[in-house]
């Protein structure tokens, strides 16, 4: 099963090395595998977590043929930077590397020089309805992302019961494995609570001081346990767009879960949270093939207008959304905001919304026609991604 970013890993590592990083179990050991499969003869996959895999990596023992070597949760060791540097600075010019893990290695560098210039890293996000499975028909595609979330295994599964499972047991590895071996963290009973809490708490502005409270914890120790929440990929926080707009106020973070099905089980914000994924994969995608600087925030003033999502592409307001699961009337902040920000396109997103009409130069639509194109396999050119019109 190719996935979008196929064509893209395959032509940087032409020329470095490539880190592939993204949720745990998102499919990206399959995806450097079936490319490596498809497209090299002899190639090499080493895993970190294997004993025997671990002693072939420290002492560099992998065959001098492989015109491709894989090494998976790299970052676990403690000297891994310095290690990598000296292996890319003396390799073959035969031989090709691709660095794999499920955490943010752009954050783990521990030691060791820089690595700079020598790598690109991209981020591999679950499935969304602009990068559907070909085996899986379109007709529901929303409702499988919104019951079964958007990871291979659940999704092409389409079984409640093996999805719960497999949730289970992910939730469990991150949390008991995972972070155990990369964060200094002894309360994970506490962390459990903690990751609950933004559960019921997604679409929501959040107040840490309120969280800590709850669970006799520091506001310290819950803004270093929210970093750890983003670098485990286990989801993201977006902050409030506050440049040139009037009375605006710094207001707390929003989170969303990579895993829709990790919320809580409200049709508004679970749906709301499927479109943040669906936008930050986007938005990853520009930064990672382009080089823009693309970012997701929202906006909230002091008078209580809100407006769910702005994204922001080399410092400029790109596109505002607003998302509503029914309420087909064009939202009064998104409205307010236009004019004010004058963004290249203002959209209302409704999750049941049947036929999509326009009004003001507010485009009200449906996620199934919003999303309907992709950006993987367009020119990439700046101004062609900045005029695309679901970008």
């Amino acid at each position: 099963m190719l996935r979008y970013l196929t064509p893209y890993l395959l032509e940087d590592l032409q020329r470095k090395m490539v880190w592939i990083g993204g949720p745990r179990q998102v499919g990206k050991t399959t995806l450097i595998r079936e490319l490596a499969e498809n497209n090299y003869s002899q190639f090499e996959y080493l895993n970190w977590d294997s004993d025997i895999d671990k002693q072939i990596i420290l002492k560099q023992h992998w065959q001098t043929s492989s015109e491709l070597i894989m090494f998976d949760e790299l970052h676990k060791n403690p000297r891994w930077k310095q290690w990598l540097k000296g292996v890319f600075d003396t390799k073959l010019d035969t031989q090709q590397f691709c660095v794999t893990g499920s955490a943010r290695m752009d954050i783990y560098q521990r030691g060791g020089d820089s690595l700079l210039g020598r790598y690109h890293y991209w981020r591999l996000h679950p499935f969304t309805l602009d990068e559907w499975p070909s085996e899986l028909s379109k007709d529901k595609a929303i409702d499988h992302l919104l019951t079964f979330g958007g990871f291979p295994e659940p999704l092409l599964s389409q079984n409640p019961r093996v999805a719960k499972r497999w949730r289970n047991d992910r939730y469990k590895r991150i949390i008991h494995e995972d972070i155990r071996d990369l964060e200094p963290i002894r309360e994970i009973q506490l962390l459990d609570l903690f990751i609950a809490s933004l559960k019921e708490r997604v679409g929501s502005t959040l107040v840490l001081n309120n969280i800590a409270q709850d669970l006799k914890i520091s506001h310290q120790t819950c803004s270093r346990w929210l970093n750890t929440f983003e670098r485990m990929y286990l989801g993201f926080a977006i902050y409030p767009l506050t440049k040139n707009i009037p009375r605006s106020i710094q207001k707390p973070a929003k989170v969303y879960f990579y895993d829709n099905a990790d919320t809580k089980e409200d049709n508004g914000a679970r749906f709301e949270n499927l479109v943040a994924t669906h936008l930050l994969k986007r938005l990853h995608f520009l930064e990672d093939c382009e080089g823009l600087q693309a970012s997701l925030c929202y906006i909230r003033d002091k008078s209580g207008r809100e407006v769910d999502f702005v994204t922001v592409i080399d410092g400029k307001v790109h596109e505002l959304i607003e998302v509503k699961w029914s309420d087909t009337n064009i939202s009064s902040s998104l409205r307010y905001y236009k004019e004010k920000l004058k963004p290249k396109k203002t959209v209302q997103i409704v999750k049941t919304l049947k036929k999509p009409y326009e009004s003001n130069e507010i485009l009200v639509t449906n996620a199934q026609s919003y999303f309907a194109n992709s950006l993987w396999g367009c020119p990439t050119s700046i101004e062609h991604r900045n005029n695309m019109p679901t970008s």
